[in-house]
C-alpha cells in the first residue's frame, strides 16, 4: 500500500510537493484558502487590478489521485493531522508548510479570498486617488512595489523608507546599488537608515504622518506597511521541545524536523532551515522533500538520507521594478533589466503556476 502523505499548506513548497507526489503516494493536501496566492502578482494587481483573476489561481484541479480539504489544521500528532471540526487526516509523513503573512492586499488575512479581492479593489482606489506614497520597509515587497507604482504611476510621489543603510544588505552590494540608482532615477525618494518610530498598521494601508528616528516627519496620502513577513507557525507549537527563532520561526534540525516526532518534517517559511523567506531561496527544499520521502516509502531511515543543505546567503533573488526594469542576483553574478525582465518583471511567473495547479492560463 503506498504511503499516506498529510501536506499542511497549499504554497509554493506544499502545492507543488503535493502534485509531485500525487501519483507514488495517497496525498492530502490540508488548506484552508479555496485559491492559491500567487504573492509576486499580488504586488503587480495593486497597481493593475486586472491581474488579480490571474494571481488567484484555484486548487480544485491540483490533484488528480489525492484530496485538497478545505481546512485548517488544528493540531498534528505522529499519526496524522487534526482539522478545525475535529475531523482526523491520518498520515505515514506529515509535512507543514504553512509559510508566513504579509500585510494586506498582497496576502488576504485568513482564507477570505473575496475579502482579499475587495481589499485590492479598495486599496488600488486608495492608490489612484493618493499623490504621496510612503513605502515602509524596503526588502522584496516595499522595493518592487516601488517600482511598479513608479512604472505604472509616473506623476505620483514616492517614498520607499528602510532602517536599513543600504537596499539588501545581506547580497553583494552591486544587487542593492544598481535597484536604488534605478529607483531614483524612477522619481522614487529613498530614505535609508531610518526606522519609522510610529507605524499604526503592520497588516493595512493608511493615512498619515510618520515619523523618523532622526525627528523628522513625513505627512503621506498613504502608507504601505511592508516590514517582512512573518511566519504562520501556531499548529506545529503543540508539539513537544519546538524552539521559535527570529520573526516566528520554527528551528529544524538537519532532516528539517522541528520536534522530536520523527515523521513530522516543515518547510518553506515556516522552517528556520538555513534558507531566506523567499520562493526561490525555499525552492531548494523541493528536490529535497520528495526524495527523502521517497526514500522513507521505499523503507529507509530519515537518518538514512542526506540531510538538507541550505542555499545559505547565496540563494538567488529576483527583484523586477515593474515589467521592464529591475536587478537579480543569480548566485555568481548581479544580472540587470534584460534578464530580470526574462525571468520574473515580465509575466511573474503566471504561466507556471497556472500550469502547475491545471489551470488554463488566464
Amino acid at each position: 500500500m503506498s504511503q499516506k502523505i498529510a501536506i499542511v499548506g497549499g504554497g509554493y513548497i506544499g502545492a507543488e510537493l503535493a502534485k509531485s507526489l500525487d501519483d507514488t503516494a495517497q496525498v492530502t493536501l490540508i488548506e484552508p484558502r479555496s485559491h492559491f496566492v500567487h504573492a509576486p502578482a499580488m504586488i503587480r494587481a495593486v497597481v493593475d487590478p486586472s491581474l488579480l483573476d490571474r494571481a488567484l489561481i484555484p486548487y480544485d484541479r491540483l490533484l488528480t489521485n489525492g484530496r485538497v480539504i478545505a481546512s485548517k489544521a488544528k493540531a498534528i500528532d505522529a499519526k496524522g493531522v487534526t482539522l478545525e471540526d475535529g475531523t482526523r487526516v491520518e498520515a505515514d509523513q506529515i509535512v507543514v508548510a504553512t509559510g508566513s503573512g504579509n500585510a494586506m492586499p498582497f496576502k488576504p488575512q485568513g482564507a477570505d479570498i473575496a475579502g482579499l479581492k475587495a481589499d485590492n479593489q479598495r486599496i488600488h482606489q486608495q492608490l489612484k486617488e493618493a499623490q504621496n506614497i510612503g513605502i515602509v520597509g524596503a526588502g522584496a515587497v516595499g522595493t518592487e512595489l516601488a517600482g511598479e507604482i513608479a512604472y505604472a504611476m509616473p506623476d505620483k510621489k514616492v517614498t520607499l523608507i528602510s532602517s536599513d543603510a543600504a537596499l539588501f544588505p545581506t547580497m553583494p552590494s552591486k544587487l542593492g546599488n544598481s535597484l536604488a540608482a534605478k529607483l531614483r532615477k524612477a522619481g522614487v525618494t529613498l530614505i535609508l537608515g531610518q526606522r519609522a518610530e510610529n507605524l499604526k498598521s503592520l497588516t493595512e494601508p493608511y493615512a498619515g504622518t510618520l515619523q523618523l528616528a532622526d525627528g523628522s516627519q513625513h505627512d503621506f496620502d498613504l502608507i504601505f506597511p511592508a516590514i517582512g513577513s512573518r511566519a504562520n507557525s501556531k499548529v506545529i507549537e503543540t508539539l513537544a521541545g519546538v524552539q521559535k527563532t527570529t520573526a516566528n520561526r520554527i528551528k529544524v534540525d538537519p532532516w528539517m524536523r522541528p520536534s522530536s516526532v520523527p515523521n513530522i518534517f516543515a518547510a518553506g517559511d515556516v522552517a528556520d532551515a538555513g534558507d531566506g523567506m523567499t520562493i526561490v531561496a525555499t525552492s531548494r527544499q523541493l528536490p529535497w522533500l520528495k526524495a527523502t520521502l521517497s526514500g522513507l516509502a521505499q523503507g529507509k531511515t530519515v537518518e538514512d538520507m542526506k540531510p538538507y543543505k541550505p542555499w545559505g546567503s547565496k540563494a538567488p533573488i529576483l527583484v523586477p521594478l515593474g515589467p521592464k526594469q529591475g536587478n537579480s542576483f543569480l548566485g555568481f553574478f548581479t544580472a540587470g533589466d534584460f534578464l530580470t525582465s526574462r525571468m520574473k518583471g515580465k509575466d511573474l511567473f503566471l504561466k507556471k503556476y497556472a500550469k502547475l495547479l491545471n489551470q488554463p492560463e488566464g
